[in-house]
């Protein structure tokens, strides 16, 4: 009970503010590591500035986009592994604007806690700079918010928000896509930060492992493999935008590519994919092996190790894919578009 004479306060309900100003001072540095020079502002203001240049464009068009990290959390937690858990927050928002063909330009987090240490707060602030630097955007903002009794005092939620840029006349929007092109896929780092509720059920419930758990296939612990952070993909495929007419791009997320994909296919347009076409990494084997979970239900769920696919014509497919091999990337040609209404095949 607090003193009667000194009254309830902030803090004894559970909110330490100076806690807060020191998760600023020791996430400080991360932050500014990712400024761009168009940022005008410095950590702790009302409102990140960016000073846009418009000048640029003919007819600059904004893109938006926002996710979370989902249920992966809980394995950091598990874990107490913080450090990259951020990478995922700015991947699942920025390769979404990526395939709009925008370039992102900021970020902004927001960090909900149960109980506010500092050191953890940067810790995952750090990843999430990180993620920035990766994709060559500034964090320009966020919020950490200390919530008693709403949330445990160990368990956080973060989710973040991107912004890119793209000329009006080079939008990406799956229009131009038609059967006979083909379809290049960058390969996941992984998991990534979906279907995180059925993996954790398999793994952690089903299968009786632990997140220390090492096992053979893996070659390293079950928390290491599902921690392991969404890959960015802005470097890798921002050059083609200037050198080919990429037609179509999905960010291979929840859904799997038997969902993402017609997201960008045209009226008329359906898919059909090469099964065996690129390597599928072994947690997808061990979950469907220990889960018993159908393959359709794998591909509908996970990326299976395809994280973004490419949409280009036949004539270019290979040329694009010596530009990736060239700059390191391993791309593979898994499918074509064919005649249909948005139905993604999978054939042998």
């Amino acid at each position: 009970m607090p003193d009667q004479k000194t009254g309830l306060t902030y803090a004894a309900a559970g909110v330490d503010i100076k806690a807060g100003d020191e998760a600023v001072r020791l996430m400080r540095r991360s932050v500014q590591s990712t400024y761009r020079p168009e940022v005008l502002t410095d950590i702790g203001g009302f409102g990140g500035l960016f000073a846009f240049n418009a000048a640029k464009y003919h007819e600059p068009v904004l893109v938006a986009g926002t996710d979370g990290v989902g249920t992966k959390l809980r394995v950091a937690m598990l874990t107490g592994r913080h450090n990259t858990i951020g990478i995922d927050a700015v991947a699942m928002c920025v390769n979404d604007v990526l395939v709009q063909g925008a370039e992102p330009l900021f970020f902004l987090d927001y960090l909900a806690v149960g109980r506010l240490a500092p050191e953890k707060v940067a810790e995952i602030v750090a990843g999430v700079a990180e993620g920035c630097r990766q994709a060559g955007c500034s964090l320009i903002g966020g919020e950490t918010a200390e919530m008693p009794g709403f949330y445990p005092p160990d368990e956080y939620d973060l989710a973040g928000f991107a912004v890119g840029v793209v000329e009006r006349s080079k939008i990406i929007d799956g229009h131009k896509i038609v059967p006979g092109d083909r379809l290049v896929g960058l390969p996941s780092s992984g998991l990534h930060s979906n279907g995180y509720s059925l993996a954790r059920k398999v793994l952690l419930e089903y299968a009786g492992f632990s997140v220390d758990t090492r096992l053979e296939q893996l070659g390293r612990t079950v928390g290491e493999e599902m921690l392991e952070p969404t890959r960015i993909f802005v470097r890798a495929v921002m050059p083609l935008f200037e050198r080919f007419e990429i037609k179509g791009l999905a960010h291979i997320t929840g859904g799997g590519l038997t969902e993402n994909i017609p997201r960008v296919l045209p009226a008329g347009c359906a898919v059909n994919i090469q099964q065996g076409s690129w390597p599928i990494p072994p947690v997808f084997a061990l979950i469907e092996t220990a889960g018993g979970v159908e393959r359709a239900e794998m591909l509908r769920t996970f990326n299976m190790g395809i994280g973004m696919v490419i949409v280009v014509s036949a004539a270019e497919a290979g040329a694009v894919m010596d530009d990736l091999a060239g700059r390191g990337e391993k791309s593979r040609l898994i499918g074509e578009v064919v005649e249909g209404q948005g139905v993604v095949s999978y054939i042998d």
